[in-house]
């Protein structure tokens, strides 16, 4: 695994979007994009299953993502407040495996239709997750947060 790519974002895992996000705005002068939302293919250690994630980004730097909890699943809040810290990669597959052997099993990997990895999360013995997200993802949501809305 290369060095980490500079940060894509921070995670804080909520119950509710609504209420994290007016207490940043009201404190930090945050400003919020539209929810993005939709059905990904998710391959746990049991196995892949579909789930519905929903996830709102700030518009305003440092980048925060705020997603609802899902019961049952790694989105659950953490004990911290920082679910996980976000790294771009070029190579998902090739870093989640050096992550693997370096002791931060995957918890989920995140496939599209052919089965290449755009995302996954991993988690070591302490501190926070860490994501990996495709680095094709980046000109995308770069857009999103500068329009403060939708991916065009």
């Amino acid at each position: 695994m290369s060095a980490p790519a500079p940060r894509c974002q921070n995670l804080v895992l909520v119950k509710e979007n609504s209420v994290f996000g007016v207490r940043a705005a009201a404190l930090w002068g945050y400003t919020w994009c539209e929810e993005l939302a939709g059905r990904s293919h998710v391959v746990l250690p049991e196995g892949g299953t579909e789930l519905d994630l929903r996830s709102v980004y700030s518009a305003t730097t440092p980048r925060v993502e705020l997603v609802p909890s899902i019961p049952g699943t790694l989105w659950q809040p953490a004990d911290s407040g920082v679910h996980h810290l976000g790294y771009w990669s070029d190579d998902v597959a090739a870093d989640s495996a050096a992550l693997v052997r370096r002791g931060h099993p995957c918890e989920a990997l995140g496939v599209r239709p052919d089965g290449t990895a755009h995302w996954a999360f991993h988690r070591g013995p302490q501190g926070p997750r860490i994501e990996l997200v495709t680095r094709a993802l980046q000109p995308v949501l770069e857009r999103v947060w500068a329009a403060g809305g939708q991916p065009s």
